[in-house]
């Protein structure tokens, strides 16, 4: 009996934009798991309401149709906005590959969303927290290391989990950090958390590792440790330092490049090491910057409506 998923294929140059995804662009496999989910649900919606069979057959009026199908569901903009860049990403990549003798996508529009602002935890939050684990299990040292590294260098949870050994220079003080589509940074390491590393290599990483491995962190089954896993950890230190902001997977992150900003630092700077290929994505940390002035200014100027 065929799987239910199979049945459901109509276009099988999903299929092989997925081997696109994963081969040439290699993305991140939750990446491709939601354009993949996008794309069937697309594919259904013409196959069941336009009759649609073949990717030849789509026009523009039908991406039309389906946007105002998603507008008609109140899904968000932003979930909009991304299953629309899903669609006009596949029409690209079918019109390139020859699948089709144009990109009928290509005057779609994506709608403005609502940039709302990341949470940031303040510079005394992340000192809490790191320094609320100050154990000498080797589950605690493994803690502290990737606490400090992630607040040292601002990557990416996933980016955490995936560094090798070969990726450390402990002594020139930086790492190497494979990022989306499999770019490699040079990013600097601080002191604390070149003593922290140092410390978990010596101390607790091969007490933890269940099998050689060049991986450098492990869950407490000593395999690789999922990013969620982590996050879960994160969230949950985070509440026992009394800290209720609502934590994402990217907080961390987000606090690295909003405090090196506060700093002085250049934000070409800080969009290369946070492995950003276009600036306007780090721009976002800017706002953020002008929200925390705003806010002194509110509760300092002898004319502000707000002061007291």
């Amino acid at each position: 009996m065929k799987d239910k998923k199979e049945k459901e294929i109509v276009f099988y140059e999903i299929s092989e934009f997925k081997y696109h995804l994963e081969d040439d662009l290699r993305l991140s496999s939750n990446t491709i798991s939601a354009y993949v989910t996008d794309l069937y649900q697309y594919q259904d919606f013409l196959n069941q309401y336009e009759k649609i069979n073949d990717v030849s057959e789509i026009t523009r009026e039908d991406i039309v149709k389906y946007i105002a199908s998603l507008k008609r569901k109140e899904l968000s903009k932003k979930t909009i906005a991304r299953k629309i860049t899903c669609i006009k990403d596949f029409h690209k990549y079918l019109f390139k590959e020859g699948y089709v003798k144009e990109n009928v996508s290509i005057h779609i529009e994506n709608p403005k969303t609502d940039k709302s602002l990341p949470t940031v935890l303040t510079i005394e939050e992340i000192n809490k927290m790191i320094s609320s684990i100050d154990g000498n299990e080797p589950l605690d040292i493994r803690n502290r290391a990737m606490m400090e590294t992630l607040y040292a260098t601002g990557m990416r949870i996933s980016e955490l989990l995936d560094i090798e050994l070969r990726d450390l220079h402990l002594n020139e003080k930086y790492i190497m950090v494979i990022g989306k589509g499999n770019k490699e940074r040079q990013v600097p390491l601080g002191e604390m958390a070149v003593i922290a590393l140092r410390k978990y290599i010596e101390r607790a990483r091969l007490k933890i590792a269940s099998k050689p491995s060049n991986l450098l962190f492990f869950n407490y089954k000593g395999e690789k440790m999922s990013r969620q896993g982590f996050f879960k950890y994160i969230k949950k230190l985070a509440l026992e330092c009394g800290i209720e902001k609502e934590i994402s997977h990217h907080t961390i992150r987000h606090s690295f490049a909003t405090h090196l900003l506060e700093g002085g630092t250049d934000l070409r700077v800080v969009q290369e090491l946070l492995g950003h290929e276009d600036i306007s994505t780090t721009q976002i940390y800017t706002h953020i910057d002008k929200a925390k002035l705003r806010d002194i200014y509110d509760h300092s100027h002898p004319l502000s409506n707000k002061k007291d």
